[in-house]
């Protein structure tokens, strides 16, 4: 087994990326690093566990307190994920956000799904980040745009609405 003097013991299977994040050695080993964390085979600061979720504090926090909760089954993406555990899953990502407010004087938080894109372990997600007023986050994390004018604005509804019957 090696050995990570801030994460700890990766399983068999397991190495670390550049960032010192476990990632698999093979791509075809069956396991990630969620699932491994959640069946408690890879150490981490779990803040909630049950026979479908777990949420742990992030290896790589935006701020300290930085929780990831993950469904225990391994769920690749948000279009993996049953109906039924949508709404469970969600329901403890608002629990933990809560908690961040009571157990560690956050104000808010930012509560946020990569999904496929930027999303640095291929199990889905939520990122539940502690905030308070003046931390040095604005908005979004990234750069917004804008519509060049309300046609090209319905459009872009039509074709999403669209996607959705």
């Amino acid at each position: 087994m090696e050995t990570d003097p801030e994460i700890g013991v990766f399983p068999a299977g397991y190495t670390a990326n550049r960032r010192g994040t476990p990632r698999l050695c093979d791509p075809s080993y069956m396991a990630c690093v969620f699932c491994a964390i959640s069946s408690g085979e890879l150490s981490a600061s779990v803040v909630a566990r049950d026979e479908r979720f777990c949420a742990f504090l992030d290896a790589r926090p935006v701020f300290k307190g930085h929780v990831l909760v993950v469904p225990r089954e391994h769920v690749a993406d948000l279009a993996a994920l049953p109906e039924p555990m949508a709404g469970p899953l969600f329901w403890l990502a608002r629990r933990v956000a809560l908690a961040l407010e009571e157990g560690l004087g956050a104000q808010g938080a930012f509560v946020g799904v990569n999904n496929k894109i930027s999303q640095s372990v291929p199990h889905l997600h939520i990122h539940v980040v502690p905030r308070t007023k003046g931390d040095g986050l604005r908005g979004f994390f990234w750069p917004r745009t804008k519509y060049q004018s309300d046609e090209e604005r319905d459009g872009y509804a039509r074709r999403i609405a669209g996607a959705l019957r």
